[in-house]
């Protein structure tokens, strides 16, 4: 179901969005609607298990070369961030 609804563009963005619907033969409000998506896309905060599954999807993928990180953490950051 499409949702009706007017937009006000500046004259360079309503010319930018004629020039590539002429160019691609895709229309204006397709052309708005595709912008909206990645928009949203790159706006949208990922939920308490998005978070989890993408901690967890990094453990074990990097190595320091140290073997003392967990009991040292503290002095390492200290050092790296020269405090």
């Amino acid at each position: 179901m499409m949702i009706r609804t007017q937009i006000q563009l500046t004259e360079k963005q309503a010319e930018g969005l004629h020039e590539i619907s002429r160019r691609t033969g895709t229309s204006v409000a397709e052309l708005v609607r595709q912008s909206v998506d990645v928009y949203l896309k790159t706006q949208r905060q990922p939920d308490r298990e998005e978070q989890v599954r993408r901690a967890l999807s990094a453990l074990g993928k990097y190595s320091s070369g140290q073997t003392d990180v967990g009991a040292e953490h503290d002095r390492y950051l200290a050092e790296d961030f020269g405090e």
